[in-house]
């Protein structure tokens, strides 16, 4: 595996910045979304700037969890759901009604994409051993806010028209609400 498979744009046609400066964002290689959304929504909706994110491992490594929580009370609650056991008991904590969660990050590989089926295998060397070198390379990367990153910056303003603009809005925004329930034969209780 290269490190440049994590570089966040591969192509130099937006930047001045040497093709061998690799960068990513902080939140492992499975996304970090989770990271990134927390960090913004503390700043933007309680005024907290979180820098350091301590994740609570819940079953296990692959599902753990977030709390923002200011004076004791609970802020924001996000997790991080990794392989298909535990997105299982996530679906089915959402079923009951019992999820605490404002936000889960989901990804059907365990321990995240570094693990994913698209990885190549070394020979001679153990997945576990594989696993721990790929995470150390991801982890090597210089990291930077995706706000601050004037690549982002470049391609909002040359291909989108600024952050705002009707074209990157209806491009990366979305809004979710709740769906409606048919009533249909097939969920009709006897």
């Amino acid at each position: 595996v290269s490190p440049k498979t994590a570089s966040f744009f591969p192509s130099p046609r937006f930047s001045s910045a040497p093709e061998e400066e690799l960068t990513s964002h902080t939140g492992g290689g499975s996304g970090g979304y989770l990271e990134h959304v927390y960090k913004h929504a503390a700043k933007e909706l309680f005024g907290i700037q979180v820098d350091t994110i301590q994740y609570k491992p819940l079953k296990n490594k692959d599902f753990q969890e977030v709390t923002l929580e200011r004076d004791g009370v609970v802020l924001l609650q996000f997790a991080l759901a990794y392989g298909f056991r535990n997105i299982q008991n996530l679906v089915q904590k959402l079923k009951r009604g019992k999820s605490p969660y404002h936000y889960v990050e989901v990804m059907a590989c365990p321990s995240g994409c570094l693990n994913g089926g698209g990885q190549i295998k070394l020979d001679g060397e153990s997945s576990k051993d594989q696993l721990q070198q790929v995470e150390r390379l991801y982890e090597s990367l210089k990291t930077e806010i995706p706000e601050k990153n004037r690549t982002v910056n470049e391609l909002y303003e040359q291909w989108l028209g600024g952050v705002e603009s009707e074209k990157a809005v209806k491009a990366l925004h979305t809004e979710y609400h709740a769906v409606e329930k048919t009533s249909t034969g097939f969920n009709i209780k006897w």
